[in-house]
């Protein structure tokens, strides 16, 4: 009895000194309520709810990636958070309308879509300070951008006048606009750099440009609304919501092609897709839930309660974003 009791004591203690693998969090935006929902992505258990701000509708992570951005488009201030605690480090304030933003992959450029402001506001970017480099006007609704990889060119949709812009950043001039179909919203270039693809949310189709002119390619039709893209993480697939729809596209970037769709109900939006690959997330914005899609049988694995009109989504430990 003795012996078992000191072995007790002593695997007692072990386990006491094994750390805790800390919890991973999925940041959910509710932009009609101010704040964000924070997910355990193991339980789908909602933990806590954190006040934010005016309209949180987009975040993304630090260039040192030890951080997250999230932006208040009415609050007009981003606020930084610690991706593993979800503690509020920062707030930087007096940044007007930070609706979509980016940073250039070289990190000399922060990029924000003024939505209401009907702007590109470009700031330079130096070890996590900004200075106001300029402000481009726009016509109507300024809403996602992409990166060309060189870092010389951000892509920009402008949603209400039915336009694709190319801004050279280092002189912060328009090179090309262009026309496209009703309501463009998420843009994307493909790995190879040969094609940008733009959904059109205000009808049922991806349009694909050439990114050097902005002359359209090919339409690929998805599904109605057709609005925002997250890529698979193999360098090959990209993955686009259909909001009206309510499913998710999956496009084959090489030989721009559909070829699988997902049912996802409730207004899919934005995405979040595991390491993995397993578990595709996704913002039910209509009916105010985080889906979790199991990818390899299509079926949906938890619907999860969350607040209202849930936006951007995000967690640290996720797929490439290639």
């Amino acid at each position: 009895m003795r012996s078992t009791s000191r072995f007790s004591i002593l695997l007692a203690a072990l386990l006491t000194a094994i750390p805790t693998a800390r919890a991973e969090f999925a940041f959910v935006l509710n932009s009609k309520d101010d704040d964000i929902s924070l997910i355990d992505t193991k339980t789908y258990q909602v933990v806590r709810r954190i006040p934010v701000g005016k309209e949180p509708h987009h975040l993304i992570p630090s260039p040192d990636n030890k951080r997250l951005i999230v932006a208040n488009a009415a609050g007009n201030d981003l606020v930084i958070f610690d991706p593993h605690t979800a503690e509020v480090l920062q707030r930087i304030p007096r940044i007007p309308d930070p609706y979509h933003l980016g940073f250039s992959p070289d990190q000399k450029w922060f990029v924000i879509t003024a939505n209401r402001l009907n702007r590109v506001d470009i700031y330079h970017h130096d070890q996590g300070q900004l200075k106001l480099a300029a402000k481009i006007p726009m016509p109507d609704t300024t809403s996602h951008m992409a990166f060309r990889p060189d870092s010389r060119v951000v892509y920009v949709t402008v949603q209400e006048t039915h336009q694709v812009a190319a801004i050279d950043l280092s002189t912060q001039k328009v090179i090309w606009k262009v026309t496209t179909g009703r309501q463009p919203a998420g843009i994307w270039l493909t790995p190879d750099n040969k094609h940008l693809l733009v959904g059109i949310t205000g009808e049922d189709y991806v349009q694909v440009l050439s990114p050097d002119d902005g002359r359209t390619v090919k339409k690929l039709m998805t599904g109605k609304s057709a609005h925002n893209f997250l890529p698979k993480g193999d360098g090959r697939h990209v993955l686009l919501s259909n909001r009206t729809e309510n499913t998710i596209s999956v496009i084959d970037m090489k030989e721009l092609k559909i070829v699988d769709t997902i049912q996802v109900p409730g207004g899919p939006d934005d995405m979040e897709l595991t390491a993995d690959g397993g578990e595709l997330w996704i913002t039910s914005r209509w009916i105010n839930r985080v889906t979790v899609i199991d990818l390899k049988t299509k079926k949906i694995k938890a619907s999860i309660r969350v607040g209202r009109s849930p936006h951007g989504i995000y967690f640290h430990t996720h797929a490439p974003r290639i």
